[in-house]
């Protein structure tokens, strides 16, 4: 963690802010994990900052829903929920529905050649184990899909649920029986916009969430199960 807020230190932005994306990368890919109390003099002395822009930057999570104020505990990492997941998922099927709708009408010779290459690499980076650079590679690989819809509003409201996504994604790829399953889908969601095949990108891109949806919630009764 104090890595990343070395490499993203910037003299133009300020220390609250450096420490809000640091304290925010590391609830969203689990190093800061669900229920986890966030005690302002240990992560002070952590990233060897004064107390003042950990409590800024806490105050910011909490806003966005990554922190909540426990009574007697202080902030905590918020809870992955059933409800939320849910919620934030039904959007996103809807969107990435129709995301590949429009860019089969839409996507250009040379945005499938960048999708044709970010499959690949997707393909190739599974076998490496390393979480952060799968999910890294996939939110990529979505990128060029959405972008190729060349609908600006449509751009901005999935790349804004896609800071809440991120951590859910996170989640599903750390799952490493599900990568083949991964790659399989990104290779019919590109033949479908290579063919302009609106229906099989559609359904492809439904499957894609709902998997993720199935994964997930799998993941959480099992964390309740075993906890109780």
């Amino acid at each position: 963690m104090q890595d990343f807020l070395q490499a993203n230190m910037n003299a133009f932005l300020p220390l609250r802010d450096v420490v809000f994306n640091t304290l925010r990368q590391a609830i969203l890919t689990g190093e800061l994990k669900p229920g986890e109390r966030l005690m302002e003099i240990h992560l002070a002395n952590q990233l060897g900052v004064s107390r003042t822009p950990i409590r800024e930057a806490i105050h910011m999570l909490e806003l966005e829903g990554l922190v909540t104020m426990m009574p007697r505990r202080g902030a905590v990492v918020s809870q992955i929920t059933e409800k939320g997941i849910k919620d934030v998922l039904e959007i996103r099927r809807a969107l990435d529905v129709l995301c590949v709708e429009l860019a089969c009408e839409r996507i250009s010779p040379e945005e499938l050649d960048k999708l044709k290459e970010a499959c690949d690499t997707f393909a190739s980076c599974v076998g490496t184990g390393d979480v952060k650079l799968i999910a890294q590679v996939d939110v990529e690989l979505h990128d060029i899909i959405v972008k190729a819809t060349g609908n600006e509003k449509l751009i901005q409201l999935v790349n804004n649920l896609s800071e809440q996504m991120y951590r859910y994604r996170f989640e599903y790829i750390k799952d490493s029986t599900q990568h083949d399953q991964l790659v399989e889908e990104h290779r019919i969601i590109y033949q479908s916009l290579l063919n302009k095949d609106k229906e099989t990108a559609a359904k492809a891109a439904k499957l894609h969430i709902d998997n993720q949806e199935d994964v997930i919630l799998h993941r959480i009764r099992l964390d309740v199960k075993n906890i109780q």
